[in-house]
């Protein structure tokens, strides 16, 4: 399906009805919206893992402008302003109040951007293997832990200078080091915009910082981190979490898992998120 919001046609897909009936009535259910990792990538990261949700929440997965299936728009829009600004008008479109906005990796990055530019709209946030912001001096310690010397000079090299053969070299030494655990449900192909990575990873994936604007969120937050996570790693999450306000956040941690919890532990990554949405 698709809606056309601040200027673009975006593609998104549901899981779920939003009503279920209750005796004689219906009764609205939480409406999570995810938002994808990447950049460059569609919501198959999602697929078919996170669809037991279904079963408490109605599930809308978005492609952000740029990403997947929506429209491309244009580079000078590829930021996280933007991106945040189009969560919020696509709720807004469809009518989804207080949103549960679901954000795994760049997809966290983009719930940030959302959540503290709109403290007053989600309803709850859910953050997994994300960061508040990306220090390349964290992360090429546990490339180089989990991967060599080869995989720590590779990673160094992309994130300094993502070229498309960098880009390439990346995904086939570095990617791999993401998992701890085989994928219990492999997802479908991703679709890849490979210019939009190189764009954002180029520039904003440096400069943005998320600390000084944590303390603005509102909304219940749940944060979930694996301790083997090597791009954006476990210490950047507790780095995130010690700045959101202490009432609203639980913190959940993944002995086990690298970054791609819902991968690799996909059961327990939903229960925690049933629970969540259970809670007062």
């Amino acid at each position: 399906m698709r809606i056309h919001v601040n200027g673009v046609s975006l593609f998104f897909d549901t899981e779920g009805p939003s009503l279920e009936q209750h005796g004689p009535e219906l009764r609205e259910r939480p409406t999570v919206v995810a938002i994808h990792g990447g950049p460059g990538l569609d919501h198959s990261m999602y697929r078919p893992a996170l669809s037991a949700l279904a079963r408490t929440a109605q599930v809308v997965y978005l492609d952000l402008r740029g990403n997947g299936r929506s429209e491309r728009s244009t580079p000078d829009r590829w930021n996280l302003t933007t991106w945040a600004e189009d969560v919020r008008a696509f709720c807004d479109a469809l009518g989804i109040h207080k949103p549960v906005v679901l954000g795994a990796s760049f997809g966290g990055f983009v719930a940030q951007a959302y959540a503290t530019r709109f403290p007053e709209h989600p309803g709850r946030l859910v953050l997994l293997s994300t960061n508040a912001r990306f220090e390349l001096t964290r992360s090429l310690p546990m490339f180089e832990r989990l991967g060599g010397a080869e995989a720590a000079a590779i990673a160094r090299r992309f994130f300094t200078d993502p070229t498309p053969d960098a880009f390439q070299q990346y995904v086939r030494v570095c990617y791999p080091l993401y998992s701890r655990q085989p994928a219990k449900h492999p997802s479908p192909a991703p679709i890849i915009h490979g210019d939009v990575a190189l764009h954002f990873i180029g520039g904003e994936w440096h400069t943005f910082d998320f600390r000084k604007e944590l303390g603005r969120i509102r909304c219940p937050t749940l944060v979930l981190a694996g301790e083997h996570d090597p791009v954006l790693p476990f210490v950047g999450s507790q780095e995130l979490v010690s700045q959101l306000p202490p009432e609203q956040v639980r913190f959940e941690r993944f002995p086990d898992c690298g970054h791609e919890l819902l991968a690799e532990r996909p059961d327990r990554v939903v229960a925690l998120m049933e629970d969540f949405l259970r809670a007062g």
